[in-house]
């Protein structure tokens, strides 16, 4: 009894009652568009702000993980009714799914008929679908191929215009920065009417030298004629003009090398000047660097766009791979002899113990 009476009745169910699964399988892999561009000279040393375009085993387990998932189930049901099939009173009662099965109860379901394995050398994704009939498997195969190549490209492609939106808002502020920056540098030279203080007062001191040195070579002329002319020879009176107008001229330029037109003192403005020459140098260095940063980000967002390669399509199977009834009457056999054997050798053990 221990033995025949379950065996039997297993036997029974896998050939009268229990209903043929079959499963299709597919293969796929996810590949990077871009995985053969090269970084221009220069632009690699920004490339970190970005990330690597190096494919990792990441996007395998988010593919499985979608493809697992309540998303993924819903969209596969709304297109082939997969409740209906998986839940026909007329399929086997064991392995059906119960009718008023909740979501929850039906992604569990759902789960157990879809088997996703990754081969982590090769990069693989094998998907195996299961159904009660050839078709359904293939069906939901193939739904789950189409589905999960437009998740891998919505994702890829969202990513990529995330981090060009990132880079672009970068150049933008760095271009608003460096405008400002120029529009302070010309409405400090247009107020103070220099364009560099700092030239102004060496142009001013160069001139002021020029001219004591000819006031002095005027001097010396003047020196020499009073030596053998009158004060108010005709030719004293107009070197000593000439001299009384360097004098003048040369009282205006230290005048203009200390202040300028509203009074402030040149060194001021020079100092202003040169913090506001910093500031633009700084800025535009930071544009020139947000210009690269967008081309890195253009070039790595163009690597970073993945696509899934189709590598064996569903098939339609031809034979229904569950249940297995031969195996699994042969191993339960096995099983219910050891147990047998077992309970025997237990009781022969109580036996001789008693006696």
């Amino acid at each position: 009894g221990i033995i025949a009476v379950p065996w039997l009745l297993t036997a029974f169910y896998l050939t009268a009652i229990a209903s043929d699964r079959y499963v299709s399988e597919s293969i796929v892999a996810v590949r990077a568009e871009g995985a053969g561009i090269s970084v221009p000279t220069g632009v690699d040393a920004l490339s970190a702000m970005f990330g690597t375009s190096a494919a990792t085993n990441e996007d395998q387990y988010m593919l499985q993980a979608h493809i697992l998932s309540n998303d993924m189930l819903r969209q596969i049901d709304e297109k082939l009714d997969l409740r209906q099939a998986y839940s026909s009173p007329k399929l086997d009662f064991v392995f059906r799914m119960e009718e008023g099965a909740t979501q929850d109860q039906f992604l569990d379901y759902y789960r157990r008929r879809v088997e996703v394995i990754i081969d982590d050398v090769s990069g693989l994704l094998t998907i195996n679908t299961q159904g009660f009939t050839p078709e359904v498997s293939r069906a939901v195969n193939q739904e789950v191929v189409a589905i999960s190549e437009r998740f891998i490209n919505e994702s890829s492609h969202r990513l990529a215009r995330e981090q060009m939106a990132f880079a672009e808002s970068e150049l933008m502020k760095a271009r608003d920065r460096l405008d400002a920056v120029r529009q302070r540098l010309e409405s400090f030279q247009e107020e103070h009417g220099i364009l560099d203080p700092t030239a102004q007062a060496a142009a001013t001191t160069g001139l002021t030298a020029e001219l004591q040195a000819t006031q002095a070579r005027y001097e010396a002329e003047l020196k020499g004629m009073l030596a053998y002319l009158n004060d108010d020879a005709p030719q004293v009176s107009a070197l000593q003009a000439q001299i009384g107008g360097i004098r003048e001229q040369l009282q205006a330029e230290k005048r203009r090398g200390v202040t300028d037109s509203t009074g402030l003192s040149l060194n001021v403005l020079a100092g202003r000047h040169q913090e506001l020459l910093a500031e633009l140098g700084f800025v535009s260095d930071a544009y020139r660097g947000a210009l690269m940063a967008l081309e890195t980000a253009r070039i790595e967002s163009t690597r970073k766009l993945k696509s899934l390669v189709l590598v064996e399509t569903p098939a339609l199977p031809e034979t229904a791979e569950y249940p297995r009834r031969v195996y699994t009457l042969i191993a339960l056999l096995m099983g219910l002899l050891l147990i047998y054997g077992i309970g025997r050798l237990i009781i022969a053990t109580i036996e001789d113990h008693l006696e």
